[in-house]
């Protein structure tokens, strides 16, 4: 597995190998020991989500306060712009912003870490967006930062207005946002 770091302490962006040949394609998206040894990764994940939107969908920027979610992301069918933005004020990235492409063709994983808000654009006709956490979705504890917060100048690749859902178009700006301490 290649690991690739970004602007975000800890937030990491993984190739796993990819065995094809003419009958398709084998790769491991989901090995204890290889996190642990290739990325420090040493998570425990407890729940297993997915799911699939349409081109211009755009999910987030999502986050629990209490029990945080650390996220392994990955795309099983079609592309997404992800993004992770680091709201942890302790950080020595505190406020920067990691994007990158998540693809079919491109097999990448983003290891999200508890302690970011997370989203995603899908920028494809549609995309299974698939994720590992660890902790328990918990709706009480769950808040968004405002997607196109002029702050964090989010490079999103629109053509057109995204379709949203209630909550992430009533998203708080980041400036008055509930953060980690």
């Amino acid at each position: 597995m290649k690991v690739v770091h970004t602007d975000i302490h800890d937030a990491l962006i993984l190739e796993p190998k990819v065995f094809g040949d003419a009958r398709g394609f084998f790769l491991e998206s989901y090995n204890k020991r290889v996190l642990a040894e290739a990325a420090g990764i040493r998570a425990e994940f407890v729940q297993d989500n997915h799911s699939r939107s349409a081109r211009g969908v755009l999910r987030g920027l999502h986050y629990q306060l209490r029990q945080p979610q650390g996220k392994l992301v990955r795309v099983a069918t079609g592309s997404v712009f992800d993004v992770a933005v680091d709201i942890r004020r302790s950080s020595p990235t505190f406020g920067k912003v990691a994007c990158v492409e998540l693809s079919d063709a491109n097999q990448r994983m983003f290891w999200v870490p508890p302690g970011l808000a997370h989203g995603f654009l899908v920028v494809s006709e549609s995309a299974d967006f698939l994720y590992k956490t660890t902790d328990y979705y918990a709706p009480e504890h769950e808040r968004c930062v405002l997607w196109n917060d002029p702050e964090l100048a989010i490079p999103w690749p629109l053509t057109s207005a995204p379709t949203l859902s209630a909550k992430d178009v009533n998203g708080v700006p980041f400036a008055v946002a509930e953060l980690f301490p």
